[in-house]
Formats: C-alpha cells, sequence, structure tokens
C-alpha cells in the first residue's frame, strides 16, 4: 500500500542505488545494440566544486534529455567526468599546506608537490559527482573520466604535438591577463569585473619643441604611464593634425615620444589625445600592433613596448631609479606626486569604474606582456565558423550563432600556457641554446636533440602546463578513448547534443568545435562535428532578477533546496522555468510549489489504489466505451505528443508545462473527479473499465513525468501495480497488510529495491515512452471539455463578481448541447455552485452572458448583484491598469534609464507592463460579459 505521505530523503538514495544496482544508465546495453545511439558529455565540473545552481540547471537538462532518450529506446550514453581545474586545485592543496603548517609548494619541490594533489583528488574529488547523484543525474558513472587520466592525457600530448609540427602553436611574446598573486597568466573567464572607486588623473605633456605648450592626456594608472610609447590622436580631429608626427616629452622618464594618428581614439572622450602604454593595456597594443613597423617606435627601447613590472607587479629596472622596487601602487603616489611637483597635473576627477580581478586571488590583474604558447584560433576557427553557417551544428537559441560568429570571426592568439604545476606539463624541451624541441614523449624529445646536435645533451623540460580548457576542447572525443579507435568512438562520435551556459561558449564551445574538427575524420577523411546541436541555456538569478554572489549574499544553495524539498521539486522548477534564452528568476516559494505537485501527484495515485484502480494483463484503452474514459485517452495522448514535441525542440518549460497541466488539471481535478461515482458505483462493465483507464492513465503519467521528476515517478511504479484484479476491496484496507507492513495481496516478487509485491517487467527509468497514435477522439473531447469549459467560465464570472451564493443558469444551446447538460448536470451544479440550469432560445433580458464553444450561457442576476456598480468598479480597475501600462512605458522609453538602472530592475518593470495587459484583458473580458446586461 502506497504509504500516506512522500518523503523523498527516505526515497531518493534507496532509488538511485536500485538504479545503480541494475545498471539502468550503462550505455551499450545488449537489448539496445541495434537502437540509435544518443551521447551527450557533461560540462566536466571542477574537481574541487561543490554543486551550485548553475550546475543545477545544466544537469537537471541534460537528464532530462538522457532519460526521455532513454525511454524512446535509444542507445544513451550520458559520459561524466571531472576537470582537473589548474588553479583551482593548486590553490585548495596548498592552503591545505598552510593550513597544516607543512612545507610550501616551492619547498617541497614539484613530484612532491604533484603526489600531494593527487593524495588530495583520491580523499576528497569525488564530491560533486555524489552531489550531482543526489540530483538525479543518469550517467554512465562505469565510464567516468578524469581530465588527467591516462588516456586523456595522451590525447593532450598527441594533440599539442601535432599541432606545433602544423605551425598551429607556437611562442609569442603578447599581453596576457597576468595575476600577480599567483604568477601565471589567466582566462577572460577567471576575470571578474568590479566596480570601484577610484580617479581620472589629467597629465600635461610638453611638446618637445615648445615646452610652454602641451597635450593633455588622461589615465586612471599614472603607475603605468613611464611606458607610454606615444600619444595617439584621431585623424580626423582637426585639433591635433597640425601635432601629429611630433614629439612630446614623457614626464619623469624624459623620453621623446611621437604623437600619431590612429582611429582607436575618440574625439568625444576627454581631451580626445590617449596615452599609449603598449606593454600594460590590451587596446594600446593593438595599436601598437598596427604602427610597430614604423620609425618612430622603432628607435624607442624595446620597440616601444616597455614592460614596467616584475612578475609580482612591482616596478622593474626599465622604470627611473626612483622608482624601481615599488609596488606599483606605491609608485602611483609617488608619480602623481612628482608630476604635481613639477605642475604637470591638469585636474584629477574622481570616478566609478570597473577593475579587472582574478575570481580566485582577489588581486588586480595585469595585463602583463610576458612569453606565453599560443594556438593559432584564427586558423582553427575557420572550420569551425563553416560548420554551424552551413547547419551542421545548430545553436538553440539560434540568436547564440551571432555571438559565436562575432567572436571567432575576430577570435585573437588563444595563450595556452599557465604558470603553474598542477596540469598537463608542455611536452617541450630545451636544448642548451634554448632550441626547442617538441615530441610525445621524453624519449623522443631526446633522441630528436641528440640528433640535430650530433652527441648527445642535457635537455630542460618547459615547466608550464596547459590552460585547463585545452583538455576541455577534446572533452568529446578524448573521452571515448581517442587517440586509440575504440568502439565507443565509431558508434557515439559525434555526439548528439550539447546543454551548456552562454558564458562558456567561447572557451569551451568554440573550442571544442576547433578541436573536433581539426582531429576527427569520418570513413572517408571528411572533418566531424563533435555535436550537432548545442542548447544555450540562460542563468539562475535570485527572485528579484538579480545575478547570485557571495558578496550580495543571495546565493540559493540547491543542496539545501534538495533536502527541504526533495531533489525532483527542484528540478521541475528549473524546467519549468527554462525558457529558451530567459534568465530563471528562482525563490524557494517555486520549488515549495512544485513539492506541492509532487504531492498531488502522490495523492492521486493513492486515490487510484483506495479506489483499487488497476488494468488487467492486456488491457487496450482504445477498446474503451465510456465517454469520461475515451476523453482522457484522448488527453493522455494530447499531453505525451506536447511534451515529445517540446523535448524535441529543446523547448524545457513548455514540456514541463504540459505534462503539469496534464497531470494536475486533466487528470487530478477533472478526471478523477468525474469519475468518482463510477468508481463508487455498482459493479459493471463501467465500473471494471474505469478502474482500468485510472491506472492506465496513472501509469502514463508516472512516464511522462520521469524525465523531470525520476525519484517520486519510480517510487510509485515500483509501489503501484498493473496486473491487481479490481473488485478485491482488501486490497485498499488498512487491516489486510501482513506483518511486513506489505499487502499480502500482492505478488511476491521483489522489486529493484527489495519491496515485495513488484509486477513490473521493468523500472520505469527502462520503460517505453508513451506512443499513443489512434487514441484522438474528437467526440469525447468536445462532450467532457464543453463541460469543464462551462464549469471554469462560471467559476471566473463568479470571482470576478464577488458572487458567493447560488447562482442561477440558463443555456441558450441546441439539442446536443442540452443533452450533454443533463447528462453533466450534477457535476455542473455542484462543481460550479449553479442554483437551477434551464434552457431557453435567447438569453433573459439583462442577464451576464457568456460564451462557451460558441454556445450562450446566460446569468440572470439581477437582484444578485449591482450591475450599474460592478461596470463602475470594472471601468476603475480598466483606468488603474491602463495607467499602470502608460507609466512602465515611459520608464522603458527612457533611454537613460534603461542604461543606467541595474538590469533585474529593469526587468522588474517588464514584468509589471505584461502583467497589467493581461489584467487589462482580463477586465476587459469582464466589462464584455456585462454589456447585455440591465
Amino acid at each position: 500500500m502506497i504509504d500516506k505521505t512522500y518523503q523523498p530523503a527516505q526515497v531518493e538514495g534507496r532509488i538511485y542505488q536500485a538504479w545503480e544496482q541494475a545498471e539502468a544508465f550503462r550505455a551499450g546495453r545488449s537489448e539496445r545494440a541495434g537502437a540509435e545511439p544518443y551521447c551527450i558529455v557533461i560540462p566536466p565540473p571542477n574537481v574541487t566544486g561543490s554543486l551550485h545552481m548553475g550546475h543545477a540547471l545544466n544537469n537537471t537538462l541534460q537528464d532530462i534529455l538522457c532519460r526521455f532518450e532513454r525511454m524512446r529506446g535509444k542507445d544513451v550514453l550520458w559520459q561524466p567526468g571531472t576537470d582537473h581545474a589548474g588553479i583551482a586545485t593548486q590553490m585548495v592543496v596548498e592552503r591545505q599546506l598552510a593550513e597544516r603548517k607543512l612545507p610550501g609548494r616551492r619547498e617541497m619541490g614539484r613530484e612532491a608537490f604533484l603526489k600531494r594533489v593527487w593524495e588530495w583528488k583520491a580523499e576528497s574529488g569525488g564530491t560533486i559527482v555524489n552531489q550531482l547523484k543526489r540530483l538525479g543525474a543518469s550517467c554512465d558513472w562505469s565510464r567516468e573520466r578524469f581530465t588527467m587520466d591516462e588516456g586523456l592525457s595522451r590525447a593532450v600530448l598527441k594533440v599539442f604535438v601535432q599541432l606545433y609540427r602544423e605551425g598551429l602553436i607556437y611562442k609569442d611574446k603578447r599581453l596576457v591577463n597576468w595575476d600577480p598573486k599567483l604568477l601565471t597568466a589567466i582566462s577572460d573567464l577567471e576575470v571578474v569585473q568590479v566596480e570601484t572607486r577610484g580617479h581620472m588623473w589629467h597629465f600635461r605633456y610638453p611638446l618637445a619643441d615648445d615646452p610652454s605648450k602641451y597635450l593633455v592626456i588622461a589615465t586612471t594608472r599614472p603607475e603605468t604611464m613611464l611606458g607610454d610609447g606615444a600619444v595617439a590622436v584621431h585623424p580626423g580631429d582637426e585639433r591635433y593634425t597640425h601635432l601629429v608626427g611630433k614629439l612630446v616629452t614623457l614626464p619623469l622618464a624624459n623620453r621623446l615620444i611621437p604623437v600619431i594618428a590612429d582611429e582607436y581614439p575618440d574625439p568625444e572622450k576627454g581631451s580626445g589625445a590617449v596615452k599609449i602604454t603598449a606593454a600594460h593595456d590590451f587596446n594600446d597594443f593593438e595599436v601598437w600592433q598596427r604602427h610597430r613597423d614604423k620609425d618612430y617606435f622603432k628607435k624607442q627601447l624595446n620597440g616601444g613596448l616597455i614592460n614596467l613590472f616584475t612578475p609580482e607587479a612591482k616596478m622593474n629596472d626599465n622604470c627611473p631609479p626612483q622608482y624601481r622596487g615599488l609596488d606599483r601602487y606605491e609608485a602611483r603616489k609617488r608619480i602623481v606626486a612628482d608630476l604635481e611637483a613639477l605642475g604637470l597635473v591638469e585636474k584629477i576627477e574622481n570616478i566609478t569604474h570597473v577593475v579587472p580581478h582574478g575570481d580566485r586571488s582577489n588581486v588586480v590583474i595585469e595585463p602583463y606582456l610576458t612569453e606565453q604558447w599560443y594556438a593559432d584560433a584564427h586558423e582553427l576557427a575557420k572550420p569551425a565558423i563553416a560548420a554551424v553557417r552551413e547547419g551542421k551544428t545548430k545553436f538553440v537559441p539560434a540568436s547564440w550563432e551571432n555571438t559565436y560568429f562575432n567572436w571567432m570571426e575576430n577570435i585573437q592568439p588563444w595563450c595556452i600556457s599557465r604558470q603553474l604545476w598542477w596540469g598537463h606539463q608542455i611536452p617541450a624541451w630545451y636544448g642548451p641554446d634554448h632550441k626547442v624541441f617538441v615530441a610525445e614523449s621524453e624519449v623522443e624529445a631526446q633522441a630528436e636533440a641528440d640528433r640535430h646536435y650530433g652527441k648527445p645533451v642535457t635537455l630542460t623540460r618547459d615547466e608550464d602546463v596547459l590552460d585547463t580548457w585545452f583538455s576541455s576542447a577534446l572533452w568529446p572525443f578524448s573521452t571515448l578513448g581517442w587517440p586509440d579507435e575504440t568502439p565507443e568512438l565509431k558508434r557515439y562520435y559525434p555526439t548528439s547534443t550539447l546543454v551548456t551556459g552562454f558564458d562558456i561558449i567561447f572557451f569551451w564551445v568554440a573550442r571544442m568545435m576547433m578541436m573536433g574538427l581539426h582531429f576527427m575524420k569520418d570513413a572517408e577523411g571528411r572533418p566531424q562535428i563533435p555535436f550537432h546541436d548545442v542548447y544555450i541555456h540562460a542563468l539562475v538569478r535570485d527572485a528579484s532578477g538579480a545575478k547570485m554572489s557571495k558578496s550580495k549574499g543571495n546565493v540559493i544553495d540547491p543542496l539545501q533546496l534538495i533536502d527541504q524539498y526533495g531533489a525532483d521539486a527542484l528540478r521541475f522548477t528549473l524546467a519549468a522555468m527554462a525558457a529558451q534564452g530567459r534568465d530563471i528568476k528562482l525563490s524557494t516559494q517555486r520549488v515549495e510549489g512544485y513539492r506541492n505537485f509532487a504531492t498531488k501527484l502522490w495523492n492521486a495515485a493513492r486515490f487510484a489504489e483506495m479506489n483499487e484502480a488497476a488494468a488487467p494483463a492486456g488491457f487496450d484503452p482504445a477498446t474503451a466505451r465510456e465517454t469520461l474514459n475515451r476523453w482522457i485517452a484522448h488527453e493522455t495522448a494530447k499531453a505525451a505528443r506536447e511534451v515529445t514535441e517540446a523535448l524535441d525542440a529543446f523547448k524545457f518549460n513548455e514540456a514541463a508545462g504540459a505534462a503539469y497541466r496534464f497531470v494536475w488539471n486533466i487528470y487530478c481535478d477533472w478526471y478523477l473527479e468525474f469519475s468518482k461515482p463510477l468508481l463508487t458505483g455498482p459493479d459493471g462493465p463501467a465500473k471494471t473499465e474505469t478502474h482500468a483507464m485510472v491506472a492506465w492513465a496513472r501509469d502514463q503519467i508516472l512516464k511522462i513525468l520521469h524525465p523531470f521528476m525520476p525519484f517520486i515517478t519510480e517510487e510509485l511504479w515500483e509501489v503501484t501495480s498493473s496486473s491487481v484484479i479490481p473488485g478485491r476491496r482488501e486490497a485498499a484496507n488498512p487491516e489486510s497488510r501482513n506483518a511486513t507492513g506489505e499487502s499480502g495481496l500482492l505478488d511476491s516478487g521483489s522489486g529493484p529495491s527489495g519491496r515485495p509485491g513488484m509486477t513490473r517487467e521493468k523500472m520505469l527509468a527502462l520503460s517505453e515512452w508513451p506512443s499513443l497514435d489512434g487514441f484522438t477522439d474528437d467526440k469525447a473531447e468536445a462532450e467532457i471539455g464543453w463541460v469543464i469549459d462551462l464549469i471554469n467560465a462560471l467559476r471566473s464570472a463568479r470571482a470576478e463578481m464577488n458572487i458567493t451564493a447560488p447562482i442561477p443558469l440558463v443555456l441558450v444551446a441546441g439539442a446536443e448541447t442540452q443533452a450533454r447538460a443533463a447528462r453533466w448536470a450534477e457535476f455542473i451544479k455542484r462543481l460550479a455552485r449553479v442554483s437551477d440550469m434551464s434552457f431557453a432560445a435567447s438569453a433573459p433580458q439583462g442577464a451576464v452572458q457568456l460564451v462557451v464553444r460558441g454556445e450562450v450561457a446566460a446569468l440572470p442576476l439581477k437582484g444578485v448583484i449591482d450591475i450599474a456598480a460592478e461596470r463602475a468598479r470594472l471601468d476603475k480597475e480598466m483606468a488603474k491598469a491602463e495607467a499602470d501600462i502608460k507609466r512602465v512605458d515611459a520608464k522603458l522609453a527612457n533611454e537613460k534609464f534603461v542604461a543606467n538602472a541595474p538590469e533585474e530592475i529593469v526587468e522588474e518593470e517588464k514584468e509589471k507592463r505584461e502583467e497589467a495587459v493581461a489584467r487589462k484583458a482580463k477586465i476587459a473580458e469582464a466589462r464584455q460579459r456585462l454589456r447585455g446586461a440591465a
């Protein structure tokens, strides 16, 4: 017998264990050898990670797709794994060493430190995996991979060496995001822009040929002015045309630098003159690149590319002696003071601006000139651009393709080296004269070097490791066994779908496209895409629309929500709100609401059990004769079709919405209500049929809901039976339970979690998705649908006009509708609180008229409500709704408001407008109903 209440905490762990014991998620099942393959590779979470709301959304959507396709009979591989997370993991272990007062990384040496990291990984690296299981993720955990396991490491080596030999990997000196605390280059994704109060200093640079005149430049970073190589002005700025080609004196450094013309300066900003500090600003570096071959740069120190900082962001020997060794911020103070003493400070403004910080170190990031390894992303991007343009890989929503193209067509060289120890060490060795030898092993590199020098030499390996995104870029094929030609690679590659967030389109999606197309070829040697579809989901924000952050204190912990409401409630909430291209505003009230939905489902199953609902073996719902039962078959097929079509189109919110409406509104609110007289009435064919249909529709519901709510549906699948013969009333009698607490009437076999009484052929996770062709029944829908629409219209009218007393109903309808009304009169009167129902050729004078499926239902309300007062009330409500719309429209038409207001405030105003428009429409309907009333 089904327990009175559903307790997720008591069920979820047991159900997941049952799935694992049954190997329900294993790819390559023997019975699916001939099935169509379906593969998703998980975006590998950091091995240091803990489940956050982004993970919860991303993995819920992946799991919905995998469970859906598995039930459709496909051979599903959801490939799991974790990322070694270079910086994050190295920091965790270094922090642990410090806390335990053990020698630091440098003191213990590379080999000992890496041994310590592997030990940490073995002890603590599985946290995120266990948390994903709590969410219900149906990955094939037997195939779990790690970006630094032996197989993936071989793939990384092969790719690096091949790209190097093809000239697509090289060393270069360029600007990178440099973390002066961690002493490594970092990616753009690891940089956070922090709004900071600061200053804009306006300095005077005297003209070399007339020191009494000067150019004024503005900067937020005075400490970098010592590295200026030029002052740029726009070629169309007539104020400075006469100065282009002339020289100015760089104060304090006492160097002459040229005034150059370039499109970069904005004549409308500041003075229109911009200092060019190519070694410390990404935009300035681009200007320098365009002018580097000019004599005025060639004659300067380092060709005008002057680095002022040490790796720790202290002033180096390229600075005047008085600043050398100073911290960058101390140098800033000194430089400003010295310029003030020289009378060269025009003015100082207080400003608020964004300053780049390292997301791990929390220190200000420096654009820093250093030699690094680079991949030729421009060349690698060409096939990846073409693959999307030709439709071989599609983005959903399609609008993200523009973002992809914009970035790929303006792509910069990809810095792939990091100054860390934890990661894939770059397979490059240096000879005595610093010549580089790149090979997959030290033995190969040594042999190549010995041949080159004609004698044995000592090689030194490059200490740097590869950017974590380098190994992640190989994920779709390296996890399937490449560079070996494995059966899995042949069967599951290209993968089917990638589900990921928009923030890593550049860092991960684009790079997987590049690497996949470069290294993977089909039988004819044509490049293969890594995936057919890329579904890009939005952000999960807090209830007000603000981005979640620890500093704001608005982070919602998915594990706490699972503890409180169950995994199914959280999953369904995320799916129901995952509209394409729209961020999710998450609140605990939403999750609680869908917990109530789970309770509704549970109670519906209990109702069915208590009323002995069960489908005998071989029951065919197509044979149903009762109009009500033919209608529920029609509606079930419709719901299954709507959910299927929505999931095929990645419209998760529409799929969840269709499932919710069918379960709550159609099955629970209407079908079970209408079926009560049949279930409790005298025995006979109608009762027997209804018992079977209640159970059959319940089973279809469990299947339809399973991808969204796997735990509760699997539990109900397990504790309900389709083969108990109706009429055995003791099955629903608590006193009939045996000493073990299980019904003695059920089959004595055991289900996957050890419960007696299971008669299902297979677990729900491996059952067939509903395929319900041939159940469309327009005649049944016309009858039951009309009854429902009538009751709903009457209820709405009562609510809008605040009518609590029973009211009379006059139907202006033909013979067929009159017959329907007579058949369902008891329900109409009870559920719509109708005191009397009659028929007429026309609506009574002064009655409120409702149109239900083209026919009039009239409510003679004279004496029940004050029609004039109701009209006045509606007019007042309409005026208020229109005023609300006008007020919001004025705000949204104000460009300054839209540009400066926080994103969540703008979004809130848009929602207010939507609500007011909906309110206006409802008021208009209510006014229309009163049109004929006296």
